[in-house]
């Protein structure tokens, strides 16, 4: 695979801080936000995409407290801002097409929870046929066990395990 940084998009998934604050395991929440604005930074220096996806619960009043972007991943312009109903991004949203329009061709996953919404998103990522690298330690999961598991057994399935410095470098390599 070549990694072009304007070709990719960082896909952060849930970071909002009623998930961020729950307990979650190898990465405290607060690790995984802060690895992930390293990412989004340096992907938007070098011309690639930040797409921030935020969860809204169908079908109820009001929104829970929380659920907004933890404020250190406030979208800036030309960001993608997706608000999914479900448990991966791109069903019922538009960003498949949004991705396609952008010319993007390789995604790079971070954000909560590793076997929940990134892995949902991450699995139809491949499906809509996009390359797909994770940021293992700028993601959690619900637990530690769950999280090596996918890591070392589901997820390599879907696309490359990297650390975020490896991702990094990629980044300033393109």
């Amino acid at each position: 695979m070549t990694f072009a940084a304007e070709r990719a998009a960082l896909i952060a998934v849930d970071l909002m801080p009623r998930i961020v604050e729950q307990d979650m395991g190898p990465h405290r929440g607060a690790d995984v936000v802060a690895r992930t604005v390293r990412l989004a930074e340096a992907f938007r220096r070098a011309g690639g995409t930040v797409v921030l996806v935020r969860v809204e619960r169908p079908n109820v009043a009001e929104q829970p407290p929380g659920s907004g972007f933890v404020p250190q991943l406030a979208p800036v312009e030309g960001d993608v801002v997706v608000v999914k109903r479900t448990i991966g991004a791109f069903y019922g949203t538009e960003l498949a097409a949004e991705l396609r329009r952008r010319g993007i061709d390789t995604v790079v996953m971070t954000g909560i929870a590793t076997t929940m919404g990134v892995e949902s998103t991450a699995r139809a990522a491949a499906d809509h046929d996009f390359e797909v690298l994770f940021a293992a330690d700028a993601m959690s999961g619900m637990t530690a066990a769950e999280h090596e598991h996918a890591l070392s057994v589901t997820l390599p399935r879907f696309g490359d395990v990297l650390s975020t410095d490896q991702v990094l470098a990629l980044v300033a390599a393109a």
